[in-house]
């Protein structure tokens, strides 16, 4: 009989914190703790927040009665730690101490290894990140930007990117080390990325400026045109970056984030919503055909996620386009809390090794 693990996920995002507790796979129970802004606002800083959100995920496991020693193991969202290849990290003080300070940036992630090592250290239990934010197992050669001063960085979804590899590749009868995969993840920023036998090889840096525009981001830009723009004198530092972030793409065109919103517009005859939403689809298709050229054409699959890919007509737009290239598997929505469980349970159960944080 197969041991069981119970294992509690947290996952922290801007306004929200999901926490989930599984025993092995199956779900025990799965919540999401909205935050109002005007709370969110009270804290100068990312790791302010700490201490309520934890208060809350423990507020919650006493109100669904799950006893806190009947745990095996915690884990949270990986966030902007020192970049690390993809698998399971033990959560350790020096993990703590870079999610802390934001070594590579602040984000509502960096809250997940804190809070699961903050639960797991004094009920003497392993903590843990999966995938997380910064993963990079880049080629070298996908470092270079054509400018020496700047280096092209693995920024994208890795989690939810590797989760659905995992899952094509079990259909496909095989391991996600076994296959080369092109997955691209649809949601407010879109990342495509390049998986070679179970590494991400290179992607879009889908926050900073490259790829297709998406509902809030730019993507990438004209650079001549953005540097006339930076120095016009009509805009600060702050506000260019959220023309960038926050304030791109279907955002700025369309006044909305919304891909449901903009699909009944469609229906209704909007051509200029038509244009717009059919150019983010064929940058999408074209981010993923450069991808095939880093294979060489040795594609097994192409993945699309994330939530844009439960609209069927931004699918097809993409599938025209792309379907030449290889079979296409869609799994929309995001898989994040199943994919750290299953993180921890390939390592409790002797599947995989636990990564360790260091310097």
């Amino acid at each position: 009989m197969e041991n069981e693990f119970r294992i509690l996920a947290v996952n922290p995002g801007s306004t929200s914190t999901k926490v989930a507790v599984y025993d092995n796979e199956e779900p025990v129970f799965t919540e999401v703790l909205r935050h109002p802004v005007e709370q969110i606002e009270k804290y100068s800083t990312i790791y302010d927040q700490f201490g309520f959100r934890k208060d809350l995920v423990l507020k919650t496991l006493e109100e669904k009665n799950i006893r806190l020693d009947s745990l095996d193991a915690v884990v949270g969202r990986g966030g902007n730690m020192k970049p690390v290849p993809g698998g399971t990290h033990r959560v350790n003080e020096q993990m703590v101490e870079d999610l802390k300070v934001g070594i590579m940036g602040q984000h509502a992630s960096n809250l997940g290894g804190i809070i699961a090592f903050a639960i797991a250290q004094p009920l003497n239990l392993p903590s843990f990140v999966v995938d997380p934010v910064i993963v990079d197992e880049f080629d070298e050669l996908a470092r270079i930007s054509g400018m020496p001063e700047i280096q092209r960085k693995s920024k994208d979804h890795p989690l939810n990117q590797k989760a659905v590899a995992r899952r094509a590749a079990a259909e496909m009868g095989g391991e996600y080390h076994h296959f080369n995969f092109l997955v691209s993840h649809l949601g407010g920023g879109i990342s495509v990325g390049v998986h070679r036998k179970g590494r991400i090889v290179d992607v879009n840096n889908c926050l900073d400026g490259d790829g297709p525009f998406s509902p809030e981001r730019a993507g990438g830009l004209p650079v001549g045109a953005l540097i006339d723009m930076c120095y016009s004198g009509k805009y600060t530092r702050e506000e260019m970056r959220r023309k960038i972030v926050g304030g791109g793409g279907l955002v700025a065109y369309l006044g909305t984030n919304d891909g449901r919103e903009i699909a009944k517009r469609i229906q209704e005859g909007d051509r200029y919503a038509r244009l717009i939403y059919e150019a983010m689809a064929y940058q999408v298709s074209k981010e993923i055909g450069a991808g095939a050229t880093v294979l060489k054409g040795d594609v097994d699959a192409i993945i699309l996620t994330g939530g844009l890919a439960f609209d069927d007509m931004l699918v097809d737009w993409i599938k025209e386009r792309i379907g030449f290239i290889a079979r296409v598997f869609v799994y929309p929505g995001e898989f994040e809390m199943i994919a750290m469980v299953q993180g921890v349970l390939r390592v409790l159960k002797g599947q995989e090794k636990a990564k360790i944080y260091d310097k």
